[in-house]
């Protein structure tokens, strides 16, 4: 049975809340509670930067990465390494990748990886602006860093397909990674070697 609350006000705020992912409707009211503890502006400044985030925020015209501006820090800064380019599924791999300083070339986000049950197809993600890419010249490598899942080993597999017809070299993270684990979970040291350690992707 839904719990009811005192206020029509509380529940809507829950409810928002809960659709978060991770927080059921326990947690969601704790927030909730808290922020109404707080003091009004500092409620507003969260209000704000949440809807300034959704309004503004742009993605970045290379890599697709989140971004202040149309190009994003990473792909601007000229002492990155443009002929190396990984491919990542999301913005959280490459937040990732960079803690482990281990990497100092380009990143590629796909937006998700291949998943026929999910409904999720080759065109529904950035594949062919990353064949586009390659096509354009200057890239050399690309390094596969998607997570050791079956989807991740489809995509793995559909991208390098689509680069066949390329000079460019694929290869793929070393499975320092165990199977099933996603890349954002995975520990730095681990994330980094990997990267390191990556091998020629093979069909």
């Amino acid at each position: 049975m839904i719990q009811q609350y005192p206020s029509q006000l509380l529940e809507r705020a829950v409810a928002e809340f809960s659709k978060l992912p991770g927080v059921g409707r326990k947690t969601a009211l704790r927030h909730v509670l808290h922020m109404l503890r707080q003091d009004e502006d500092e409620v507003v400044r969260f209000a704000e930067a949440v809807v300034r985030l959704k309004k503004e925020v742009k993605y970045c015209e290379k890599c697709h990465n989140i971004s202040d501006t149309d190009i994003c820090p990473i792909c601007a800064d000229q002492r990155r390494d443009g002929s190396t380019v990984c491919v990542v599924e999301s913005i959280q791999d490459v937040m990732a990748i960079e803690n482990t300083q281990q990497y100092h070339g380009l990143y590629h986000v796909l937006g998700g990886i291949i998943s026929p049950m999910d409904g999720i197809g080759p065109g529904d993600i950035e594949i062919d602006s990353l064949v586009s890419r390659v096509e354009a010249g200057g890239v050399e490598e690309v390094i596969l860093a998607l997570s050791s899942t079956m989807e991740g080993d489809t995509t793995n597999f559909y991208i390098f397909r689509r680069l066949m017809h390329t000079d460019v070299r694929v290869s793929v993270i070393a499975r320092g990674i165990s199977v099933g684990n996603e890349i954002e979970y995975t520990d730095e040291v681990t994330l980094g070697r990997s990267i390191q350690n990556r091998t020629p992707f093979k069909s």
